[in-house]
């Protein structure tokens, strides 16, 4: 470990730490959606393959490869892939893995601070008088600023949450890794964990809300999420999902475990944490969020209406369906502000870790201090969203999540496994996973890191670029209105590419070093 870096205080607060940062908003509103519109049950078998071929062998690649930069005083990708193969193209490519966490963090905020937004508007009454008059998704696009109504005539509402969220995020940063990161996590997981608790058990003793509906039973909805349809599974799309979900979810492909992992001791244990904390999230996700959201508006609404809902976005459930079946049980506005309470903790416990590997870049490679850092990306952070937040209606959030959350992650992700089992050598990387080890893991997995997993990845980029890639970047169905916008979006991010491109050609000739 290179003196000066900072370490993490106890092995639970890692676990807590990278766990917080996998469980997120998606947890609770893209899975549930994605296992309702993919058969169910039925989804679980591509969800579960993408979790072993995919998952943990990632999960601990990236670890790994954290792990041993922080060694050598290196805690984001580029320094870290560079260090370990001395070639300075990788470390000019495997800049992504700073720019997709930033990326997804200048939209990711902003989302974040609606939760924090209705969990206020729960307890003051105003989500349960736009309940009552059913106008719930004309509330959420006011408060978005994509309109303007009867419940807000301009957006400076929702902008005064997203300062606060914003404040919020980088009070952690500044403490630094374990008097704020490891912290938070630390006291906010056991949080959620019993918030999300609560909620399920409210939900599964709902009963028959209506006598005259007598399907729209908890049984019913649990076995609406889970009941297996098979013939989706011949579907790509569902693969497709499952395995974006497991991206998603585990935080993979980001850069941002590879950071926390830097912060790590050479002698401990990456096998057993890092299987612990993807446990963690997964307990979260297929547990907790699976018995939320979609068996809430099972019970409310039925089968056909909810898969309208499931169709109609993540946004749209947790902001609007959530709240209007919450608006229809006794303690609703209380349930109301616990659920948005999840959301926030969650949305924090992640973007906090978005905004980290910027952080150690800086600190790393510059030798900035924490609090000329922070001030540095509080600056740029804040910047950054102001195009998301007042053109986000013109699809400028919707570009910035295809290059960050779909496009870079599958290609750094690529990166990243074939660095570690074909460049830096699989005999070497499976020693390094294996030191300290508290458990034996599986030499099958060797084979998988080597093999299975890169195939899977470059199967699953060629699928999306064919399926994703070219109409996306062909505009195609974009609003004539919104093309200026997307432009901007991907000005904004080649912007930042090269701002990230240059500084790294900085640090190459401050620090020449060679592979080890």
């Amino acid at each position: 470990m290179s003196k000066g870096r900072e370490q993490w205080g106890t092995k639970l607060g890692v676990i807590l730490a990278v766990a917080g940062s996998a469980v997120g908003l998606g947890n609770f509103l893209r899975f549930p959606t994605q296992a309702a519109l993919g058969g169910g049950g039925a989804f679980m078998i591509p969800y579960l393959v993408s979790f072993l071929l995919l998952g943990i062998p990632l999960m601990w690649v990236e670890w790994s490869l954290g792990r041993t930069g922080g060694e050598y005083g290196h805690g984001t990708a580029p320094a870290i892939l560079y260090r370990i193969t001395g070639s300075r193209f990788i470390k000019y490519f495997a800049s992504i893995g700073i720019i997709i966490p930033l990326l997804i963090l200048f939209y990711y905020a902003f989302i974040e601070s609606w939760s924090l937004a209705y969990a206020f508007f729960s307890v003051s009454g105003a989500l349960t008088e736009a309940a009552g008059k059913n106008e719930l998704a004309d509330f959420l696009r006011g408060y978005q600023g994509v309109v303007s109504n009867q419940y807000f005539d301009s957006m400076w509402l929702a902008y005064g949450f997203f300062v606060v969220t914003i404040i919020v995020n980088f009070y952690f940063i500044y403490k630094g890794v374990s008097s704020g990161i490891e912290k938070l996590s630390r006291i906010a997981m056991p949080i959620l964990v019993v918030i999300a608790i609560l909620l399920v058990g409210r939900i599964l003793t709902l009963g028959t809300p209506d006598p005259l509906k007598p399907d729209q039973s908890v049984v019913n909805a649990l076995n609406f999420v889970w009941t297996p349809d098979f013939s989706v599974l011949f579907e790509s799309r569902v693969w497709l999902s499952a395995a974006g979900q497991i991206f998603f979810t585990l935080s993979l492909g980001m850069g941002v475990i590879m950071t926390y992992a830097s912060y790590l001791k050479k002698s401990d244990d990456i096998a057993l944490s890092g299987l612990t904390a993807s446990a963690t999230n997964e307990f979260c996700e297929v547990i907790l969020g699976g018995s939320l959201v979609i068996p809430a508006a099972f019970i409310f609404f039925g089968q056909i209406q909810t898969v309208q809902i499931a169709q109609s976005g993540s946004f749209n459930i947790g902001f609007v369906t959530m709240p209007n079946i919450f608006a229809n049980m006794p303690g609703g506005p209380f349930f109301a502000c616990l659920w948005f309470i999840l959301l926030f903790i969650a949305g924090i416990t992640s973007s906090v870790s978005m905004i980290q590997p910027a952080v150690a870049f800086l600190e790393d490679e510059f030798g900035f201090s924490r609090k000329k850092t922070v001030l540095i990306m509080f600056a740029l952070t804040f910047l950054a969203c102001q195009p998301v937040i007042f053109f986000m209606k013109y699809g400028f959030l919707d570009e910035l999540d295809f290059w960050g959350g779909t496009v870079f992650l599958t290609i750094f992700a690529t990166l990243e496994i074939v660095v570690f089992g074909w460049i830096y050598g699989i005999d070497k990387g499976w020693k390094d996973l294996n030191e300290g080890a508290e458990i034996k893991i599986p030499s099958i997995f060797r084979f998988i890191i080597k093999y299975i997993s890169p195939l899977f990845l470059f199967i699953l980029l060629g699928t999306w670029t064919y399926q994703m890639f070219i109409p996306t970047i062909m505009m195609k169905g974009v609003p004539e209105e919104n093309r200026p916008y997307i432009w901007g979006a991907r000005i904004f991010i080649l912007a930042i590419i090269g701002v990230m491109m240059y500084l790294i050609k900085i640090t190459t000739e401050k620090r020449p070093e060679v592979s080890k």
